[in-house]
């Protein structure tokens, strides 16, 4: 049974915003020039960082094979899109490292993402988000700039480097879901997050087009140097500028101190307070967002490290285009993103609409829509503009699901929405462990009816998420998941 009803959640929309103890109303803080939504900046470019330093391997390794080794494809499928490449660019070491060798050293990183998500939630929640999450960016950015250096010493090397980079983002969605957990009024949530977890599409739209031109113009081992950098000067500003909660934030207002913890003070438990984990365990609403996060993550991930092959071996483009066009997909998610978070606050703000419905609402739109999109692409042959728009419409569709089961943890339980996450990000690393593997084990000879195959098993799972989801999700607090003396239930 839900803590709060869907009647009681109605009832809400005709009291004031937020009371005090003593029933006045609490006035609402200015977003402009707060500290939650500069917070929510400093996030957006925390995550740009983790999914720039994640995804440049997948340009950049278009450039590290050897294509004149047997058993590489060394033309497209379709006719070359662009120029010849200056002969200059070709002083970086090239490794022949087969299909089945490139599927694992670019899904590596996932197996090293995938045991610090639970920890992740747990660690801070007791001991506090930020430095939990700037520790873990910064030691993926130190892994990152000795890339170039493992690569040479093997393939080997550079797969135990991208399970230590792993190991590093594994922690930050989960720190980040803890740290709003005592950030976001709960009616500002879609915006703040979807805010925030923006920058990692606004990293991939920016990192794919811009390490595509650094490997044009200069070799593939500055892209990661380049970014390495990038990541260095966040963790610096990260440092001075964030606190974990607004009671330890340097510079916030009394005015949105109070403001966000009175919005939040009938939601959250105390930190000390043991967590239920059988309860979380047996939640059917926690497991609705997992088998939605799963899904949706074997589309993401799938694309994320293999639509620059694609490019490259099916359409035909350049090292220079491949960056700019697998950028566009990601370009439109971003866009839709930071809409649909308005968008969905909104609705929930004037009470169209129950959150529940909101949040279901926008996972079908940011997942079916995707699948529909993403089989179409499969079937425009060398029609690169046609491919292009499909796979770019495909992705952008996907930006809807940011205010739908993404952030859903929030709504069913606040206190431990770290931990949550970390359970649910964990089944949805696993697409991207085995995603790449499987999607190159499929492709062995790069024919456009091979990728189709590709296409229609990401699209397939997608759409069974998109609808258990449905099924299965609430948008309401859990009983357990407040503090004891303000629950209804045992």
């Amino acid at each position: 049974m839900d803590y709060y009803g869907s009647d009681a959640e109605a009832d809400d929309c005709k009291k004031p915003l937020l009371q005090r103890a003593d029933n006045d109303e609490v006035e609402k803080a200015p977003a402009c020039c707060s500290s939650r939504y500069g917070l929510a900046l400093m996030a957006c470019y925390g995550f740009f960082v983790a999914y720039a330093l994640r995804v440049n391997l997948s340009v950049a390794m278009v450039d590290m094979i050897n294509t004149n080794m047997t058993g590489n494809v060394s033309s497209s499928l379709c006719p070359s899109q662009g120029p010849p490449r200056p002969k200059h660019n070709h002083s970086a070491s090239v490794y022949d490292w087969d299909s089945k060798t490139q599927g694992w050293i670019l899904g590596s990183f996932f197996y090293g993402y995938i045991l610090t998500q639970i920890p992740g939630g747990y660690l801070a929640r007791i001991y506090g988000a930020k430095w939990l999450l700037g520790i873990g960016i910064l030691g993926t950015v130190i892994f990152t700039l000795v890339t170039p250096l493992a690569a040479d010493m093997g393939a080997g090397y550079l797969i135990a480097v991208r399970v230590l980079e792993g190991i590093g983002e594994g922690v930050t969605f989960p720190a980040m879901h803890s740290m709003w957990a005592s950030w976001a009024p709960p009616l500002e949530r879609s915006r703040l997050l979807t805010i925030s977890y923006a920058g990692a599409q606004l990293g991939t739209v920016v990192a794919l087009p811009l390490s595509g031109s650094i490997c044009y113009y200069l070799d593939w081992t500055y892209v990661f140097y380049v970014f390495g950098a990038i990541g260095l000067l966040w963790f610096v500003l990260w440092s001075f500028l964030v606190s974990s909660t607004p009671d330890t934030h340097r510079t916030i207002s009394d005015q949105e101190r109070l403001y966000i913890t009175s919005s939040l003070k009938k939601e959250l438990s105390p930190s000390s307070e043991s967590v239920p984990w059988g309860s979380i365990l047996s939640s059917l609403p926690l497991w609705a967002i997992v088998v939605a996060h799963f899904s949706y993550n074997w589309t993401f991930y799938t694309l994320l490290t293999l639509l620059p092959t694609y490019m490259s071996n099916i359409l035909g483009f350049s090292i220079k285009q491949n960056g700019m066009l697998s950028a566009l997909p990601y370009l439109g998610c971003w866009l839709l993103s930071l809409l649909g978070g308005q968008l969905a606050d909104r609705l929930r703000e004037t009470c169209l609409f129950s959150t529940v419905v909101v949040r279901k609402a926008f996972t079908l739109i940011g997942m079916i829509g995707p699948s529909v999109f993403l089989v179409a692409a499969g079937h425009t042959g060398c029609d690169y503009i046609l491919a292009v728009a499909f796979l770019t419409i495909s992705s952008a569709l996907g930006g809807f699901s940011a205010s739908g089961f993404n952030i859903n943890h929030l709504d069913i339980a606040p206190s431990y929405a770290g931990i949550l996450l970390g359970i649910t990000n964990t089944f949805a690393t696993i697409p991207g462990m085995v995603g790449p593997v499987i999607a190159r084990a499929l492709t062995p000879h790069n024919t456009l009816e091979e990728w189709q195959t590709v296409f229609y098993i990401s699209a397939g799972i997608n759409v069974f998420g998109a609808i258990f989801f449905t099924i299965f999700g609430k948008g309401v607090v859990q009983p357990w998941a407040v503090h004891k003396m303000h629950s209804h239930d045992n």
